[in-house]
C-alpha cells in the first residue's frame, strides 16, 4: 500500500508501504509470461518454416529463447511493479495492467498463427495489433510507474524488429 505525503518541491508524492500481497503478484505475473511463452514455444519452426524464403537480416534462431526468456523476464517484473503500485488513481493501474493483460494475449496467438496455420499474412496483423497493444501499455505503465515503461522498452523494440521480419516473410513468400 502506498501513502500520500506532500512535498514542498513537488507536490503531492506516492510513497511504499509493505504490501502482503507484493510477492503474489510478481509470482501472478511470472506465471502468466511463462504460459504465454510455453504456448510460442509449443509451435516451433517446422519444415515448411524451413522452405520459406527470409530477408537477410533474419536472426539465427539460437538468438530467439535468450531474447524472449529476457523480455518474458522484464514484462513480470514491469507488470508486477505496476500491480502493486496504489495510485491516487486506481483507475489508471487496472487500465495498464488490462493493457498488459491483452498484449500477453495477442503475443501468445502470434505463434500458432504463423506457425501453426502457416499464416504470416495473419501473424502480421496480429503482430501489428501488439505493437499498438504494448506501445499502450508502455505508455500506460509510465502513467503509473515510470520504471515499468522503461523495462517494456526493449519489449516494443523487440516486437518493431519482429514486425518488420514478419511482415518482409509474408511479403517474399
Amino acid at each position: 500500500m502506498n501513502s500520500v505525503v506532500w512535498s514542498s518541491q513537488t507536490g503531492p508524492a506516492t510513497t511504499r508501504t509493505r504490501n502482503p500481497l507484493r510477492w503474489g503478484w510478481l509470482a501472478l505475473w511470472l506465471a502468466a509470461v511463462a504460459v504465454v511463452a510455453a504456448l510460442g514455444a509449443s509451435f516451433g519452426p517446422d519444415s515448411w518454416y524451413l522452405q520459406l524464403r527470409k530477408p537477410s537480416f533474419n536472426p539465427p534462431a539460437a538468438l530467439f529463447g535468450p531474447v524472449w526468456t529476457a523480455l518474458y523476464l522484464l514484462m513480470a517484473i514491469a507488470a508486477w511493479l505496476v500491480a502493486r503500485e496504489s495510485p491516487a488513481e486506481p483507475a489508471l493501474r487496472r487500465r495498464a495492467l488490462l493493457l498488459m493483460s491483452a498484449q500477453l494475449l495477442l503475443n501468445a496467438l502470434w505463434s500458432p498463427l504463423f506457425f501453426g496455420l502457416h499464416s504470416p499474412g495473419w501473424a502480421f496483423v496480429d503482430i501489428s495489433a501488439l505493437w499498438v497493444t504494448v506501445a499502450a501499455t508502455l505508455i500506460a505503465f509510465a502513467s503509473v510507474r515510470p520504471l515499468a515503461a522503461w523495462l517494456l522498452v526493449p519489449y516494443l523494440l523487440w516486437v518493431s524488429f519482429a514486425l518488420v521480419l514478419n511482415g518482409s516473410i509474408w511479403l517474399m513468400n
